[in-house]
């Protein structure tokens, strides 16, 4: 006797749903994605008790016959391809299980209508069970209602959520298709109140692409966005990376997209992290959303039965692309650093400080420029006169300070982007006059970013130069460190220090960078033995070298304590307009704060 049997087709679609259907967002993903396909304009999506009682998705599509229909819902059925090949996947669904998947273990009703069509049809299926397409009134397109999710197989019901938790899910399942989708109208409401609406964009697509992200993501992300926008062979990456400074203790504000499909993918969430490594703490995240475009046979998206996650034939090109073009568009930045700087200030100046500074809509305009709305040129502007040899970034000295330093003659010194200096608080904090503002900056943070800066261009040039010291310094370490630094003697040599062993437990100190210019030699020695401990020895230096560098700038930059003249002051300022990520330190925290006259005058009660 055979021990071995066939499964039913009910079982077999419940145990397809089980991969495909894991939660009500599954749903709202798989019939939005379906909506997107037919080419709609507008799509509404109703969702009541969490999903598990209702869930509704109507849109303005193309329809579908009542042949296509009765087709619709056996499995494996797609208008997706138009064959059988599989690397040439344009669409969202293909794989032609969704709507089977929903029926198996729910009560589907889907209602449809093509344009050029008379009338409509509505089919009914119920726990796997199919009725007969029927005549139905319906304007063109097409309705989907999912009621009682997971009636047939009860013991799913017991792994969803709260209501609130399944709400969620479906937001952002809907945010992400939507700024996917700019073009397309999205509206979602919850046990009859409308949550989510966004409209249509029109225009040119990066930027109706700023708006829909900024209605999704908020206010801030569009004002302190760049743009994204560069091509490697025939892969394509566009979209907007938000500054610095405007950053979160989670990856949640990062949304990558990949031929229009939202994915969750390591490798490109890597490449961010790369990206970034220079100008932002390891424990905190950039905001940002990422468009990859490239031929559907050169990436696989039929890796994962909900097809969140991707895999590309070169993932090393994908790679390498978005971290240069993030960090080419980060440098375009300058020193610009976020708007929310101010607003966090504010927020801890104002009386009872712990409650979130909410600015009023009208207020960012009166900010400085977005990214978007000139600031590019007026940089470019900016940058002309201020290419001028400062004193040494490395060593801010008052006999080196010139008036070259300060605004050109036929310029007013406060019209500069971080305009001039008017004073400086307790040695430590720069303050700033410009037109219609203030700005503070902290002297060391800001040197630390343009040591940092100079020390990458030296070496990406010609390398690091040298200083001999006129007394080579001995520093005693432990031995295991010691032994570190000599293993890495001949790359540090690259970077400008030159060390070597000078008995157990110590090394001795010939040349330092010229950059640096008199530093805490004992202190720089020592911090770098702790950062070699924490290196792959595997890693060369130059793999590394944000954290090396980054080590010695700190060293070698202006201290907190240190008075500085007023040239001293305004080459610093012009020095920071002119050299990139400098609006923030080499552990992302901003290097100044700028209050406008307007943002002052409502701390003050004026406004």
């Amino acid at each position: 006797m055979s021990v071995i049997r066939r499964l039913s087709e009910t079982t077999v679609n419940r145990i397809a749903a089980g991969e495909v259907i894991e939660r009500p967002a599954s749903v709202v993903k798989e019939l939005v994605e379906n909506a997107i396909d037919a080419g709609a304009t507008r799509i509404e999506i109703t969702v009541n008790g969490g999903g598990r009682s209702f869930i509704g998705v109507a849109d303005d599509g193309v329809g579908m016959t009542s042949e296509d229909l009765a087709l619709a819902v056996e499995r494996h059925a797609t208008s997706k391809l138009s064959d059988d090949d599989l690397t040439e996947i344009a669409t969202l669904g293909f794989r032609g299980e969704a709507l089977p998947s929903i029926g198996a273990v729910a009560r589907l009703r889907i209602v449809t209508r093509q344009y050029n069509a008379d009338a409509g049809w509505e089919i009914r299926v119920e726990g796997g069970t199919v009725h007969a397409a029927v005549p139905a009134s319906r304007g063109p397109g097409t309705t989907v209602e999912v009621a009682d999710l997971f009636f047939a197989t009860p013991a799913r019901l017991k792994f969803l959520k709260t209501e609130r938790s399944e709400n969620g899910a479906v937001s952002d399942v809907v945010k992400r298709l939507a700024m996917a989708h700019p073009e397309i109208g999205f509206m979602v409401s919850y046990d009859g109140r409308k949550s989510l609406a966004y409209q249509a964009e029109a225009g040119d697509l990066f930027d109706a692409r700023l708006k829909r992200l900024g209605a999704v993501m908020g206010r801030p992300f569009q004002d302190n966005a760049v743009p994204v926008d560069a091509l490697r062979e025939d892969v394509r990456l566009t979209g907007y990376a938000g500054l610095p400074t405007l950053n979160r203790p989670t990856s949640q504000g990062q949304f990558l997209f990949v031929n229009g499909r939202p994915v969750k993918d390591r490798l490109l969430l890597g490449a961010v992290r790369g990206a970034y490594q220079d100008v932002l703490a390891s424990n905190r995240h950039p905001m940002l959303a990422l468009f990859v475009e490239l031929p559907s046979r050169r990436v696989d998206v039929n890796v994962h039965p909900a097809k969140a996650e991707v895999r590309f034939r070169d993932s090393q090109l994908v790679r390498g692309l978005i971290v240069s073009a993030l960090r080419h568009a980060l440098e375009q930045a300058g020193h610009m650093a976020s708007t929310t700087v101010a607003q966090d200030t504010l927020s801890k100046l104002r009386p009872g400080g712990a409650e979130p500074y909410q600015p009023v809509d009208h207020l960012f305009s009166q900010r400085r420029p977005s990214f978007h709305s000139g600031m590019a040129e007026a940089a470019a502007a900016y940058h002309a006169p201020l290419q001028t040899d400062y004193a040494p970034v490395g060593r801010i000295d008052p006999s080196d300070a010139t008036p070259q330093g300060e605004a050109p003659a036929h310029a007013d010194p406060v019209s500069y982007p971080l305009g001039a200096a008017r004073g400086q608080l307790h040695e430590t904090y720069v303050v700033a006059q410009t037109d219609d503002g203030i700005v503070i900056v902290d002297q060391h943070a800001a040197h630390e970013r343009l040591v940092y800066e100079r020390m990458k261009a030296q070496i990406a040039d010609q390398g690091v130069g040298r200083q001999l010291l006129l007394l080579p310094e001995v520093v005693e370490l432990e031995e295991e460190a010691a032994d570190r630094l000599v293993t890495r003697a001949d790359e540090l040599a690259e970077l400008g220090l030159t060390l070597e062993r000078f008995g157990p437990g110590a090394v001795v100190v010939r040349e330092t960078p010229a950059l640096l210019g008199e530093t805490d030699i004992r202190g720089l020695i020592t911090d770098l033995a702790e950062e070699l401990a924490e290196f792959d020895q595997a890693l060369s230096l130059k793999e590394r070298l944000e954290h090396v560098c980054g080590t010695m700038a700190c060293h070698g930059s202006v201290r907190a304590g240190r008075r500085l003249n007023p040239s001293e002051m305004n080459a610093l300022l012009r020095e920071m307009e002119s050299t990139p990520n400098s609006g923030q330190c080499n552990h992302g925290r901003p290097t100044y704060v700028e209050l406008k006259l307007s943002d002052i005058e409502r701390l003050f009660g004026r406004r």
